[in-house]
């Protein structure tokens, strides 16, 4: 239990740093790449306007608001001396400044100019090394043919403009944008590679501290179990007293409807206090079980031939079809206990003159012993059928006092199928059938 909630704990840790992760570099790097995806589109958009030239960039960015040629010289001079120079006011603005008239000088673009009929007029590689002018003029083709105008890209790494002009004619401007992809690539991986270092650091120290972490809830749930264990073993006395009283008065006096009821609800008091102590034991893996090959198929006959009065008293169809040698690994008491528990829940809620059936199988794709029992029932409980596998779990009230259910043996059937290494799960079968599904490592089949 311990265990299983330690590593419930370290799995929502785990979970909600990487969607924090995903996040943050997914935004990081998305933001990046549409950065230099704007970058080229801005400057394909002043060579656009300027019949692929680029203009006097002095002109186009005048210097900003602050920023004078005096300035400069001021800041030059405080060069000199490291102690009196300070923070330039004007820095931030400068810098975008300058950046903006390198644009021309960091620029490796390349302009193709078509006729309306598609026929190359003139070609401009000067400003990048890596593509010949047949190589320019394959890529204004290609883009004509494909009627690819507008923006896009082109060869993975040339974002391309394609502009008409007032005749009809085309200027195609490429800009390579593989320096910019490049370092948004390195940026990717360097921050994957941070978030892998923090997840795996975050792992340990989770780790680490998961048992600080769920200290107050174990102590709670160990607090818990030891009142149930030492509760169950206290009523135990008790209630062998007054079984033994009844004995002697009945007796003494002779059996009557009273002596009947007070049998009854000692009955019933001691499954739940035996129910109690196996769950108990079971959630602290410390089971009085003793394994060995079991033949289900016998151990489930048996179990199921004991309910046979009971479901002729209630006129109930009571079927059963179950594979002969059906061996598992298992507790003969504890699976002995599953199958008790499971077709008396059936007969339970089974309507008088209702169905139950009870089937044994083995799998041998899945190498499984398969155990299905279902019952007919007027209501189906609703939302998740999980849920009648949690502890003091009841659909209604009115139905649990009519049953004389505690919502506890379900969760005992669940913990002996746990502790065999198998699944339980809980079907709706139409509109007025429930179905238990139970799967159990088969051990040999002979």
């Amino acid at each position: 239990m311990v265990k299983k909630l330690r590593r419930k704990f370290v799995l929502t840790a785990m979970i909600s740093l990487l969607v924090i992760l995903i996040g943050i570099i997914g935004v990081i790097n998305i933001v990046n790449f549409t950065q230099v995806q704007t970058s080229a589109d801005e400057t394909l958009d002043i060579l656009s306007e300027n019949d692929g030239n680029f203009p006097d960039m002095k002109e186009l960015f005048p210097l900003p608001p602050g920023i004078n040629n005096q300035d400069d010289q001021n800041f030059a001079s405080k060069s000199d001396d490291v102690n009196t120079m300070g923070p330039a006011p004007f820095f931030g603005d400068r810098m975008a400044y300058n950046r903006s008239l390198e644009i021309p000088f960091q620029s490796r673009y390349f302009w193709v100019k078509l006729n309306k009929m598609g026929t190359t007029q003139e070609t401009d590689t000067s400003h990048i090394a890596a593509v010949s002018e047949e190589e320019a003029q394959e890529y204004a083709n290609k883009l004509f043919q494909t009627k690819s105008f507008g923006r896009g890209y082109i060869g993975g790494q040339y974002r391309y403009l394609v502009h008409q002009n007032n005749d009809g004619s085309y200027l195609m401007i490429f800009m390579d944008c593989s320096a910019g992809f490049y370092n948004a690539n390195k940026l990717l991986f360097m921050t994957l590679l941070i978030g892998l270092v923090a997840l795996i650091a975050m792992f340990v120290l989770v780790f680490l501290l998961s048992g600080k972490a769920v200290a107050p809830v174990v102590e709670s749930l160990e607090k818990q179990k030891r009142f149930i264990t030492d509760a169950g073993h206290e009523l135990k006395t008790p209630l062998a007293v007054i079984s033994a009283n009844m004995d002697v008065i009945e007796l003494e006096a002779g059996e009557s409807e009273w002596t009947k009821s007070t049998k009854n609800q000692i009955k019933r008091m001691d499954g739940l206090v035996k129910n109690l102590l196996t769950l108990s034991r079971m959630e602290e893996e410390n089971i009085d079980a003793v394994f060995s090959e079991l033949n289900m198929s016998a151990v489930l006959e048996e179990s199921a031939t004991f309910f046979i009065a009971v479901a002729d008293f209630k006129k109930v169809k009571y079927t059963r079809e179950i594979a002969e040698n059906i061996h598992i690994n298992g507790d003969r008491n504890s699976i002995q206990q599953l199958c008790t528990i499971l077709i008396d829940n059936a007969m339970k809620y089974t309507p008088d003159e209702g169905e139950v059936s009870v089937s044994l199988s083995g799998d041998e794709s899945s190498r499984n012993a398969i155990l299905e029992i279902s019952n007919s029932c007027e209501n189906i409980p609703k939302g998740k059928l999980d849920r009648l596998f949690d502890r003091f779990y009841r659909e209604e009230n009115s139905r649990s006092r009519k049953t004389g259910g505690y919502g506890i043996g379900l969760s005992v059937a669940k913990a002996i199928v746990n502790s065999h290494g198998g699944t339980i799960e809980a079907k709706a079968v139409g509109e007025n059938i429930m179905k238990f599904m139970i799967t159990i490592p088969i051990m040999k089949k002979s």
